[in-house]
């Protein structure tokens, strides 16, 4: 004969013999707010800015042309990778030295132990825009 199938016990109830079903809803997804961080032209090629909107502090890069845009405290110490030293794709933490891929976030050398967190940015109308949960 196949399974049958009952009520599942409620896990705070007293009595073994409660057929309480248990009810597991998800929260409904978070909706992204777009944040306007900077105009485009206010970041130079190979530069960084420091920009405080929508609740976050990031920094903006401009990588030969493409706009990326990491968390802007250093995630090992108080540095500001805004104004840290900026080489090709990689930036060092103005405070420890240590470094991050600012297109991926990831530690390309210590005293970092956590990767930086990256937005993907988006250029509308020669702004910089990225969409904060």
């Amino acid at each position: 004969m196949g399974r049958r199938l009952t009520a599942c016990r409620n896990p705070w109830s007293k009595s073994d013999r409660d057929p309480t079903p248990i009810h597991l809803t998800r929260e409904p997804a978070a909706v992204p707010t777009r944040v306007e961080l900077c105009k485009a032209d206010q970041v130079a090629a190979g530069t960084a800015l420091r920009v405080e909107a929508g609740g976050v502090t990031v920094a903006v890069f401009n990588i030969e042309g493409q706009f990326y845009v990491t968390d802007d405290a250093c995630t090992h110490g108080p540095g500001s990778l805004s104004e840290g030293f900026i080489d090709g794709d990689v930036v060092e933490c103005n405070f420890h030295n240590g470094q991050f891929d600012i297109k991926t976030g990831e530690i390309v050398s210590p005293p970092c132990m956590i990767p930086v967190k990256t937005y993907p940015a988006m250029v509308e109308g020669g702004t910089v825009f990225i969409d904060v949960d």
